[in-house]
């Protein structure tokens, strides 16, 4: 290298130091959070600063080798995790300093014989500094982590899972609603690296069962389509609905009224089910149009869509006719309920069956966004398993700790 290079590289191993040092003081804090501002910070230096050779070949390994040396027992900073940092910060800053940028806009900024201020920040970041004196300038660290102006980005989650795991994302899966589905699943399962290694192989993103649904057609805002898409399964399992405990011994006797009042009952076990960000409003929500009154079973408002979200029940197979039936209920809120600011409204017929092919087929011509996703009750577990479970009242004795209970 030549001597130009070298002090560069020596300076660059000082930032670099400097960060790491100020992140591992802050990590206490909010540890994911941090390592992940502190690793997207270096990243992007590294990024600015390798890819056109400034320090010359072999920087990372130089760097790496020397931050060793001047941080005893240093661990996580080998060339091929300097790679992964700037890789970390290439995948999520596709368009930096844009409003189109798909991800935070962390940075570590140098500033030659001045003191930056967090004025020079972007707003709404979380910022932590650091500064040190050399021989020749001062140098104050910035790392700041600002939230995307991307509605379906998952920030919550992003912040939640550990770098090892954003890495192995970032190498195995280049499609980026594919990176957002496998962050929301790693989040929400605590799954293990090999477990998410096997999702990403098993191409879990592009075979995960999607509701059929016609929001694609039907939502113009192709952002606010995919959303939705993401949003809604293809079937749920409301094992909170138990025919022998709501006193029903024959599975004929349940209607929609009985599984409409037991969702209702369990309402925040329902909202766990059914997913994030919903607000349940009311159920036999009354509507009414030219003197016509409408009664749907179940209306909740989803903060993530910024929609009304009504469903219908039914308790037997998808027939074509529930979709014209929801359509009424769709214009009806959108026009006499549904506020300026929101977004149009969204139906989901909720059955125990559906034909997925004909719903697919039948469902394009609609012009209202819906989608027909099943349910499946305790009662439909299999024999062998209900078996295994105690009883409604072998249960109720557990959870009231009655110590004369036995097994």
């Amino acid at each position: 290298m030549e001597e130009n290079n070298l002090i560069s590289l020596s300076q660059a191993v000082e930032v670099i130091k400097t960060a790491i040092l100020q992140g591992q003081y802050e990590a206490a804090k909010d540890v994911n959070r941090v390592q992940l501002a502190v690793y997207y910070a270096i990243g992007k230096y590294l990024s600015k600063n390798t890819r056109n050779l400034a320090y010359g070949a072999g920087a990372l390994k130089a760097i790496s080798e020397q931050l060793r040396k001047e941080l005893p027992g240093l661990r996580g900073y080998s060339e091929t995790q300097l790679k992964d940092m700037r890789r970390f910060y290439e995948a999520w800053n596709i368009l930096d300093g844009s409003n189109n940028s798909s991800v935070v806009t962390d940075d570590l900024l140098l500033q030659d014989s001045t003191v930056a201020t967090a004025e020079c920040l972007p707003k709404d970041s979380t910022v932590m500094t650091a500064e040190f004196q050399n021989a020749d300038n001062k140098i104050v660290i910035y790392h700041a982590i600002t939230i995307p102006n991307i509605a379906e980005f998952p920030v919550e989650d992003f912040f939640k899972i550990p770098f090892t795991h954003h890495s192995r994302i970032i190498s195995l899966c280049k499609d980026i609603d594919g990176r957002y589905y496998y962050i929301h699943r790693t989040a929400e399962e605590h799954l293990s690296v090999d477990a998410l290694e096997k999702l990403i192989k098993q191409n879990t993103y592009e075979n995960r069962e999607k509701l059929p649904n016609n929001f694609v057609k039907t939502i113009s805002n192709s952002s606010e389509a995919r959303k939705a898409v993401m949003m809604f399964k293809d079937s749920y399992l409301l094992n909170f609905i138990n025919v022998e405990e709501i006193g029903l011994r024959d599975k004929q006797d349940v209607d929609e009224r009985v599984v409409e009042q037991n969702i209702v009952h369990n309402i925040k076990k329902f909202i766990m089910t059914f997913g994030r960000d919903f607000s349940f409003i009311g159920n036999q929500y009354h509507l009414e149009v030219y003197g016509v009154d409408f009664f749907p079973d179940l209306l909740f408002f989803n903060r993530e869509l910024n929609a009304l979200v009504v469903i219908e029940l039914k308790t037997d197979e998808f027939k074509s006719s529930y979709l014209g039936q929801l359509t009424t209920y769709l214009r009806i809120l959108d026009d006499h309920v549904k506020k300026p600011h929101e977004n149009p409204s969204i139906g989901i017929v909720l059955c125990k069956s559906a034909n997925k092919e004909f719903v697919e087929y039948v469902i394009q011509d609609y012009q209202k966004p819906m989608g027909v996703a099943t349910y499946k009750t305790a009662d439909d577990m299999p024999e062998n398993l209900r078996k295994a479970l105690p009883s409604i009242d072998d249960l109720k004795s557990i959870l009231a700790g009655d110590k004369n209970f036995e097994k």
